[in-house]
């Protein structure tokens, strides 16, 4: 088993090390926080450092954070918040950049199963995107499969293959915004922290383009 999960790594870490040439594989740094207020409510916060390469090359920096309501213990919440999102595109065809703001407000909800070593998950988000000169509006979809390796199912001290896909629908003109799927290895150190690492393909109508996460899980009590 051990061997095994070494393999897996070792694939996971590749866009890493031929960063030192030039690729077209970028870096996620992302953060997710929940804050248990007490048995029903929840504060999460998040934070996202993304780069066109594996560090340096700013692409976005995105801030979100959000009060949430259990309507049935943890496993059904709805939840009401705010993101901040900066951006750094490059011009089309060119090694120039600009860069602009997004305010955005949204609105989810999130639902798990567990069936022994899996565990699923759900979200609904519907997103209200503000920017300088325009609104726009846009739902996504999000599905999360989680299954142990080492255990009967995700407890601490677990392995476990994460696997999502998560599809965004534009509310006109062009409908399909984009999608994104993620195939990687994670480890569960505890009920409170876990943490990812594995690979993202986002496509949207132009572009297709791999993405390396580092992904951390913190639960505060």
């Amino acid at each position: 088993m051990f061997r095994y999960l070494q393999l897996i790594l070792l694939f996971l870490l590749m866009p890493a090390i031929v960063q030192a040439q030039k690729s077209d594989v970028g870096n996620w740094f992302i953060y997710f926080g929940d804050k248990k207020i007490n048995k029903k409510w929840n504060w999460h916060h998040e934070v996202q450092f993304r780069n066109f390469n594996f560090v340096g090359d700013t692409e976005q920096l995105l801030l979100r954070t959000g009060i949430g309501y259990n309507l049935t213990d943890n496993n059904n919440n709805i939840l009401m918040g705010y993101a901040y999102v900066y951006s750094e595109p490059y011009l089309n065809n060119t090694d120039q950049k600009t860069s602009f703001n997004e305010h955005r407000i949204y609105e989810q909800f999130i639902t798990r199963q567990t069936f022994g070593r899996f565990a699923f998950l759900h979200r609904y988000r519907f997103e209200q995107r503000f920017f300088k000169d325009d609104v726009k509006y846009r739902f996504r979809y999000f599905l999360a499969l989680n299954v142990a390796l080492n255990h009967k199912q995700l407890t601490d001290k677990t392995f476990y293959i994460s696997m999502y896909n998560e599809v965004f629908v534009n509310s006109k003109q062009n409908y399909f915004d984009r999608n994104r799927f993620f195939g990687g290895l994670g480890y569960k150190f505890s009920k409170q922290i876990r943490s990812e690492i594995g690979l993202m393909n986002q496509s949207t109508n132009n572009v297709s383009r791999n993405q390396f996460n580092l992904i951390t899980f913190v639960n505060l009590k």
